[in-house]
C-alpha cells in the first residue's frame, strides 16, 4: 500500500504515560495536608481537574477536603504573602518624600 493512499493513519509515536497524582493508598482527608497542598495554587486557589489530572470523583473529594480544612483553620482561605520584597525607594518616590517633610 502506497503512503499516499493512507493519509489518516496515525504515526506510531511513543509517549510517556504520566503517573496518577493520587495513588490507591492515599486517603483524601482534610487532615492529610501533604496531599491537599499539592492541589492548591500559590495564591490559595483550588486547581482545576485538567491541571491536577484527577478523576471527577477524586476532584470532588479533594475540593471537599480543602474546604473543610479551610473552615477548621488548617488552611488559609487566601495566601496573602507578597512574592516580592519592598525595594529601596526610587528617585521619583524619594523626591516626593523629601518635599512632604
Amino acid at each position: 500500500m502506497d503512503k499516499s493512499k493512507r493519509p489518516f493513519l496515525k504515526s506510531k509515536r511513543s509517549f510517556r504515560r504520566r503517573l496518577p497524582p493520587i495513588q490507591s493508598g492515599d486517603r483524601i482527608d482534610y487532615r492529610n495536608m501533604s496531599l491537599i497542598s499539592r492541589f492548591i495554587s500559590e495564591q490559595g486557589k483550588i486547581l482545576s481537574r485538567r491541571v491536577n489530572r484527577l478523576t471527577l470523583k477524586q476532584q470532588r473529594l479533594i475540593t471537599i477536603a480543602i474546604k473543610q480544612a479551610r473552615i477548621l483553620s488548617l488552611l488559609p482561605f487566601l495566601n496573602n504573602e507578597k512574592q516580592f520584597e519592598r525595594k529601596e525607594s526610587t528617585a521619583r518616590t524619594a523626591g516626593l518624600r523629601t518635599r512632604n517633610n
